[in-house]
Formats: structure tokens, sequence, C-alpha cells
């Protein structure tokens, strides 16, 4: 740590946003959720249909998931509200 404020040493954090495999921050958790569900729809498929079945449903559930991601991802970390138009708040504060 060269970063010293009056002496003493000063840790900033991640310098870069943490990502794997192009996938950023929380949707880390979100992916790996996905994951687990695929897994689990392979294993109630494969019970109740067989392998093939199993295998197909952790396929397009995994797909699906991880695509929903990709494009959740696009608009940024947060979850952002997009307004169009022009509101008027009348009455804010009581006086």
């Amino acid at each position: 740590m060269d970063n010293l404020f009056n002496g003493f040493p000063v840790f900033k954090g991640l310098q870069k946003p943490l990502e794997f495999m192009g996938i950023r921050g929380r949707f880390l958790t979100l992916a790996a959720c996905a994951i687990g569900a695929s897994f689990i729809g392979f294993i109630l498929f494969s019970i109740i249909l067989g392998k093939l079945a199993g295998f197909i449903a952790m396929v397009i559930i995994a797909a699906v998931s991880l695509l929903g991601i990709f494009i959740k991802q696009q608009g940024g970390l947060h979850n952002k509200k997009r307004h169009h138009g022009i509101y008027f708040f009348y009455k804010m504060y009581d006086r």
C-alpha cells in the first residue's frame, strides 16, 4: 500500500470492477444461481423424462438465464428507472 494519508496506509478497495468471463459485479451471483438451477432442472427432468430430456432442459435453462443476465447487464450494475416525459410534482411539502 503506497497510498498514505497523514502517515497511515489507506486501502481504497478494488481499483477495477470484479469481472469473470464477461459477467460483472452482482451478476456473478445471479449467474451462479442460474447454473445451479440448470443442474437442478437436469436432475428433475432426467428422473421424470430421461437423460436426453434432462440435458436439453439444462441447456435451455442455462442459455435463457445467462442471456437474460447479459441483457440486464447492459443497463449497468444498479437498477435505473428511465422515465420519458415531463412530470409535475404538486404539494411536495406542506407549509
